[in-house]
């Protein structure tokens, strides 16, 4: 499997081909010189033998003139065999033959048998026609491969004769076996060097890419820190270089994208607004901190937890936020089993992909608008209170009128109670818009302070005078009592006067006759002036203490409006004591009594006008 393995990778296959492509030039290279040489020495062999059969065929031309008429035949015959011995050419056979084919004389001794016999090769038969370019291949009974070659003897113009030769060409193939084997040797000893530079180069070239693979590897697992080596100028140097650049901006870049996400993490987690996003399958894939308290949502959601399912949505809702419809709706939330429901806006906004702008998934953004709604319903709250406040006088002043010009004004006891009637009820409204006017004045910080060093007795004293004629008419028990750590302290006497003024008013309302009024200042564990109203009145119904600051809240609205009061008095000094620094807290038992308190500041504080 590892040589498998290693046949797959680049080097090898670079190895391999570099091979093949000089194993394919090698042999190329050695047909073509085989071919070449094989051609060339045979040329050369051919060439040979035809000069010595020209050359042996002019000596025995001249034989054949001279000794034609004049000396005997044997003489003539041993002076042919004495040339053909003389022209030794190594395994070959020379034959002279006369004009009729016949041999005369021939160069191997072992062949004299066939003197006198005719040769009848087509070679011998052309040179005896006068064609002097005669030569075939032949092999011989011993499977050796011969030329031969004929050349025609002519003497004068008459073909008196003919010369054979029939040469062994074993040594010009042993010469080239000989070349082959030393080529043959060479293109091994070249496929070797070869392998081994095939080896260096492909080295050359893998290795920069390998160590590219291990340092992508390496970016893949987090790990920027390492560079690739630059092994020089070439293609695969400025590959490795590219690489590097890559790396460090793909560092910057995620770098970048951690910043960006840490950023918005904070956001999300900091938001005042609860955010929840969703997949394409409507389910909750992120939910920040404040989602998750406007919710309830406590620990890790459970896997695949919709966003129906976490709303409360209804199923048509639920598949319209999924399809991507933009929309928004009010819900009541509760965070807690058994607490009131808070009012939540959402804002569905779905998420589109860039590409085919198919939908990714739904931010939902809740905003938690129960402290708006509250005061809305305050606002609607309060015009209908002070249109009702303002109606009721106007509608009895103006039936008091009405009666009073239908003739009621010439009786004069009815006249003079008609008109009481309508002093009352414009006295009443002349209070109510005076206290609104001043609330108006205390929320828009229209109304300063005159901060002064007061005397808390003096001024507990001057309230309880102030009442003093009401308190005798119920006979009701009033004391003041002042602690000597707070003799004095820096106050607006004429609006803490108010103060005290409303909430003693209030206190002899609902104080029956004989009962007990306290008034009492001391100091509160954290360095303020604490001022307490106790009553032995009717009480207040728990359910109401919450509600007792709010303006033109009344406990029993009947018995108020008969009483005179316009249900502001404590909204009045709630703002008066908050514009001091201060706090101001009720307690109170149904038929028990109430205990107003509120607490201001003993030192004079820095901006504080004098």
């Amino acid at each position: 499997m590892k040589a498998l393995s290693f046949f797959r990778t680049i080097q090898a296959r670079l190895i391999v081909i570099y091979v093949l492509l000089i194993l394919i030039a090698m042999q190329l290279i050695g047909v073509y010189f085989v071919s070449s040489m094989k051609n060339s020495l045979t040329d050369n062999f051919t060439k040979d033998l035809k000069a010595r059969a020209e050359m042996l065929s002019i000596l025995t031309a001249d034989k054949f003139g001279s000794e034609t008429g004049t000396a005997d035949e044997e003489s003539a015959v041993e002076s042919l065999r004495g040339m053909v011995n003389n022209l030794y050419i190594n395994g070959a056979e020379i034959q002279v033959l006369d004009a009729s084919g016949k041999i005369i004389t021939t160069s191997i001794p072992s062949q004299n048998d066939y003197v006198g016999q005719r040769n009848t090769q087509t070679v011998v038969s052309r040179a005896l026609q006068g064609i002097s370019d005669n030569e075939e291949y032949i092999i011989a009974d011993d499977n050796v491969r011969k030329k031969v070659v004929a050349k025609p003897v002519i003497s004068g113009d008459k073909v008196v004769g003919a010369i054979y030769i029939a040469a062994d060409m074993k040594d010009l193939y042993a010469t080239m076996s000989r070349i082959n084997s030393v080529f043959l040797s060479g293109l091994l000893l070249a496929l070797a060097l070869t392998a081994v530079l095939g080896v260096i180069l492909a080295h050359t070239i893998t290795h920069p890419i390998k160590e590219m693979t291990k340092h992508a590897t390496a970016v893949a697992e987090g790990r920027f820190n390492r560079k690739v080596p630059v092994f020089g100028n070439d293609e695969i140097g400025q590959l490795s270089q590219a690489f590097n650049y890559m790396t460090d901006r793909l560092r910057e870049a995620l770098l970048q994208n951690e910043e960006e996400k840490e950023k918005l993490s904070s956001i999300l987690a900091n938001m005042s607004d609860g955010v929840v996003a969703t997949d394409e399958s409507g389910a909750v894939i992120l939910m920040n901190t404040r989602a998750a308290l406007m919710l309830g949502a406590e620990g890790p959601l459970p896997a695949g937890a919709s966003l129906g399912g976490l709303l409360g949505l209804e199923p048509e809702q639920s598949v319209s936020v999924t399809q991507g419809v933009p929309q928004s709706a009010m819900l009541h939330l509760s965070p807690m089993v058994g607490e009131d429901p808070n009012i939540v806006r959402v804002t569905f906004t779905p998420i589109h992909r860039r590409e085919g702008g198919r939908i990714a998934g739904t931010i939902a953004v809740l905003q938690d608008v129960t402290e708006q709604e509250n005061l809305e319903e305050s606002r609607r709250e309060f015009v209908a209170n002070v249109s009702h406040e303002l109606r009721t006088p106007l509608t009895t002043i103006k039936s008091y009128a009405e009666a009073l010009d239908d003739g009621a004004l010439e009786d004069p006891q009815l006249a003079v109670r008609f008109v009481g009637v309508i002093r009352n009820e414009t006295e009443r409204m002349i209070r109510l818009v005076t206290d609104l006017l001043h609330l108006s004045r205390l929320d828009s910080k229209e109304s300063s302070l005159r901060i002064q060093q007061t005397d808390i007795t003096e001024m507990l004293e001057d309230v309880a005078d102030r009442f003093s004629f009401q308190i005798r008419q119920k006979r009701i028990h009033i004391s003041t009592r002042v602690r000597k750590d707070v003799a004095t302290a820096w106050l607006d006497r004429d609006q803490i006067d108010q103060v005290l003024g409303n909430l003693v008013s209030n206190a002899l309302k609902y104080t029956p006759e004989g009962g007990t009024i306290q008034l009492e200042a001391h100091k509160s564990e954290d360095g303020m002036l604490a001022v307490s109203v106790r009553d032995s009145g009717i009480g207040i119904p728990k359910k109401d203490i919450e509600r007792i600051f709010e303006r033109f809240y009344r406990v029993d609205k009947a018995r108020s409006r008969n009483m005179g009061g316009t249900g502001l008095g404590l909204s009045i000094a709630r703002e008066i004591v908050k514009a001091h620094g201060g706090s101001i807290s009720l307690q109170s038992e149904l038929n028990e009594g109430s205990l107003v308190t509120f607490t201001l500041p003993l030192m004079k504080q820095r901006g504080s006008g004098a």
